[in-house]
């Protein structure tokens, strides 16, 4: 009886250690999951704001006086503001792709603006943006608005890393009627995930704000990343009726008061985005970037401009400091800095390794020419992790380095003064002359000499 009781004990005990021990692992699975859904719900959501052909300082945060713009310019007082951030390139196509892939757009096969038209296939679907980064890691992805890298299945934004796509694939669109008119026969351009959808007459900013509003609540619990491409206040200028009204009111003169209202109704649509980033409670887990493609458009579709650029020269498609200087800021409550502005030069690349570094996510095996920008948004006395910064656009180039900055076949859409054209070269001190005014090519030769090596010696790595 005793043996029995004994075994009958030894039995019990070994299935009360089972039992505590299976309890023991289910506790630190419990706690394992409990782990990683709260990581989880730390990775920062990631919302990219890509303003279209907004000038300079057309934003009252940066120094506009006669405009309303409270939501962008919530942007910089509750985070961190650029006021040497340079865009990728002067026109929309190359902008662009430089932004999504944190390559110089002609490393990343998009040197120029892509074709309008269906079938015309544009930046190279072997090229890994930030949406197949995020994707990769892990996020739900989203691209709504102007897209302009590509019109084919696989260079369309669902062939380039993005879950769910919404907007128009050329360069313009009506924004009524949603057809791209700038050269005939007029062909409808707005599309969901591939095919054409149709919503004639109805407001396309509006529709994007709803389109987000619906990607943003169904993956709320989840990280995700927008790409927010909004096309205002590109050409055609048809803000709301009561901004255009407000302005004439307020005696701004055209063609400012088209542009003006514009810049207005984009900042409601801005601030409209925002707010469901409030109401869902996500604003202080999401990183909020902000940027232009380039400056503002001079153009005749543009009434030949509206645009401020201040003392800055240039305008779209030219390298002088009024077609590439652009505002650019990054929000993010209670993590980032708030209120504050870093002088550092800064690039439309950098955004690539910069969300990847605030997300933890790693770079792709691929040559990035972007440099990360967390430690100067973090520290403002970080130094910039450029020494030198190029463009290439047509027969124009330009090279920065310091205070100096060296035009190659310089192009003044602004028509601000002359660019000694026929000598092909134009040197700036952007620290004695902002506004580039001023020619030193003469007074400084060897430093002319220096930039164009410099540029030579870049432009040939990327061959």
């Amino acid at each position: 009886m005793s043996e029995y009781l004994n075994t009958e004990e030894y039995y019990l005990s070994k299935h009360i250690r089972l039992v505590f021990m299976l309890l023991i692992i289910a506790m630190g699975v419990e706690g394992l999951t409990d782990d990683l859904f709260a990581q989880k719900k730390k990775r920062p959501n990631i919302v990219l704001i890509f303003t279209d052909d907004q000038g300079t300082l057309d934003l009252n945060y940066y120094g506009a006086e006669d405009l309303v713009t409270p939501h962008m310019d919530e942007l910089g007082k509750r985070g961190v503001s650029f006021s040497q951030f340079y865009a990728v390139s002067p026109v929309c196509s190359p902008s662009r792709a430089g932004l999504l892939t944190g390559r110089n757009p002609i490393r990343a096969g998009m040197p120029g603006n892509a074709p309008s038209m269906e079938g015309n296939p544009g930046m190279p679907s072997t090229e890994i943006t930030i949406a197949n980064m995020m994707k990769d890691a892990g996020y739900k992805t989203a691209h709504i608005g102007k897209w302009h890298l590509g019109y084919t299945p696989e260079t369309m934004p669902n062939g380039q890393g993005f879950d769910h796509s919404f907007g128009h694939m050329g360069g313009v669109i009506d924004n009524y009627s949603h057809f791209f008119y700038w050269a005939g026969p007029n062909r409808h351009d707005l599309w969901r995930n591939g095919e054409r959808v149709y919503y004639d007459g109805e407001y396309f900013p509006d529709l994007m704000v709803k389109e987000a509003k619906q990607f943003i609540t169904e993956n709320q619990d989840d990280p995700f990343f927008l790409y927010f491409a909004i096309n205002l206040p590109h050409y055609p200028y048809q803000g709301d009726e009561k901004w255009l009204k407000y302005y004439q009111e307020k005696g701004i003169s055209y063609p400012r008061d088209l542009y003006a209202a514009f810049i207005s109704t984009q900042d409601e649509r801005i601030g409209q985005l925002l707010e469901v980033l409030d109401d869902l409670e996500l604003r202080e887990n999401t990183i909020v970037i902000f940027q232009s493609d380039h400056g503002h458009s001079t153009e005749e579709r543009a009434h030949f401009g509206g645009g401020y650029a201040g003392d800055y020269r240039g305008a779209k498609f030219s390298l002088f400091e009024g077609g590439i200087r652009i505002p650019a800021m990054i929000s993010m409550p209670g993590t980032i800095p708030e209120g504050e502005w870093r002088d550092q030069l800064a690039h439309g690349t950098d955004w690539f390794p910069t969300i990847a570094e605030f997300t933890g996510t790693s770079l792709p095996q691929k040559i990035i020419d972007g440099r990360s920008l967390h430690n100067v948004i973090m520290d403002s006395d970080t130094d910039s992790p450029h020494e030198l910064l190029f463009w290439k656009f047509g027969s124009q180039w330009a090279v920065r380095k310091g205070d100096w900055k060296l035009i190659g076949n310089p192009r003044d859409t602004s028509e601000r003064g002359d660019a000694r054209e026929e000598l092909g070269l134009f040197l700036a001190n952007l620290k004695k002359d902002p506004s580039e005014e001023k020619d030193f090519s003469d007074s400084y030769p060897e430093i002319a000499e220096e930039l164009k090596n410099e540029y030579e010696r870049w432009i040939n790595s990327l061959h």
